[in-house]
């Protein structure tokens, strides 16, 4: 048995995706930027998609821009939204537990002498909202803040945030903007940019988070929001990003999101099961544990990450491998650094229990079945290693 949980890392990309990207490939090849039959072919599935994508996120085609990944959307988001709005203060919010395409961004932004405030959060990622509060002044440009995360899949209060960074706006005449790395969440909790979102400024994705390709990401900029291009060159999505487009991959990104959003509750309920059985099942049969995600309603649907205390989660990692489990101990973008979790680390975790740490990330072709079975192997490592630990 094979059973994939690392679903935060990437994704299986769906067959339909799979097909379009490789007819794309294989003949519809041509520039979308040339005059010629075969650019005009893949011009229209650059248009096709950006239909898609703003049909998901609630938005209006001119307000969707096609990027490399969720990571150079987040960048262009914050150094664009930085020297856009240098003369009217040097201030930015973000949180300790972003993703470091958001942290290292704002330690360049310090170097370049803008303050940068971050919110903590409480035992299950849950933001300090009072600490939030007091940190917003009139010389604040950008808050960014995740809109669920990565690790523990905590919800992020971003619509409470807008309706916060709005009032706050009208009341002392400012012009504060927000965005929200919704990378995790796209796909994962409803994003609205004309309902709960619409407070938000700008907001990022990524192909590969949900059943599309890897090396492909949008960013949406309201109606009206000026920011600088990150790349320039040769004008293309409108001059905010230069660089022939990535044909094949803007069409996968466009076919997932309409396969995706085309049965968004269905795939929410499949999720949610898994997680609910699993968290059910570790909980009853495997003592000595602290489930470091959200039981109440900050909880989102796909991730799930357990500390089990006596135990190194890299070794359950490689054990649970051995039984066709693929889990992982934390952020796969962070996996290549040295040093813990910092996302566990600013929740208060001590040294041994994140080591400990395993994350479980769901989608909607788990089932409650495959949960049954994880949760049998991961006690027999958790016992196994224990036993061996006596012995140290």
């Amino acid at each position: 048995m094979l059973v994939y949980l690392d679903n935060s890392s990437t994704t299986r990309p769906y067959d339909k995706v799979t097909e379009i990207m490789t007819e794309v490939l294989r003949n519809d090849f041509g520039n979308p930027s040339s005059l010629h039959t075969l650019g005009i072919a893949a011009e229209k599935y650059v248009k096709a998609a950006r239909k898609s994508l703003a049909a998901a996120l609630g938005a209006s085609e001119e307000e969707v821009y096609f990027t490399s990944c969720g990571t150079e959307a987040d960048n262009t988001a914050l150094f664009g939204a930085a020297r856009a709005r240098r003369h009217q203060g040097k201030k930015i919010i973000t949180t300790s537990v972003e993703h470091p395409a958001i942290l290292e961004p704002a330690k360049r932004l310090e170097e370049a002498g803008f303050e940068v405030e971050y919110i903590g959060v409480d035992q299950k990622c849950r933001l300090d909202m009072e600490q939030f509060k007091a940190a917003l002044s009139e010389d604040t440009v950008l808050i960014s803040v995740m809109a669920l995360n990565n690790e523990t899949g905590t919800i992020m209060p971003v619509e409470q945030i807008a309706e916060i960074k709005n009032a706050f706006n009208k009341e002392h005449g400012c012009d504060v903007l927000l965005h929200s790395d919704a990378v995790q969440a796209f796909g994962k909790i409803p994003l609205n940019m004309k309902g709960g979102f619409r407070g938000v400024d700008m907001l990022s994705v990524s192909g590969h988070k949900i059943h599309g390709p890897k090396g492909i990401g949008g960013l949406f900029v309201r109606k009206g929001l000026s920011i600088p291009a990150y790349l320039v060159g040769g004008g293309q999505e409108r001059h905010m990003r230069s660089g022939t487009e990535n044909t094949a991959g803007i069409a996968g990104l466009g076919c997932a999101a309409e396969i995706c959003f085309g049965d968004f509750d269905k795939r929410i309920k499949a999720m949610s099961e898994a997680r609910a059985r699993l968290l059910e099942g570790i909980k009853s049969e495997i003592p000595d544990i602290i489930i470091n995600s959200p039981e109440d309603e900050w909880a989102g649907p796909s991730v799930l990450n357990v500390s089990f205390l006596g135990t190194r989660g890299e070794v359950l990692l490689h054990t649970l491998e051995q039984d066709g489990i693929f889990v992982s101990t934390g952020s796969a973008c962070s996996s290549n650094k040295k040093g813990q979790s910092h996302v566990l680390g600013a929740m208060g975790l001590k040294p041994k229990e994140i080591e400990g740490a395993l994350r479980f990330s769901f989608s909607e072709f788990n089932t409650p079945e495959e949960m049954d079975y994880v949760t049998e192997k991961v006690k027999q490592a958790v016992t196994r290693f224990r036993k061996l630990g006596s012995f140290r």
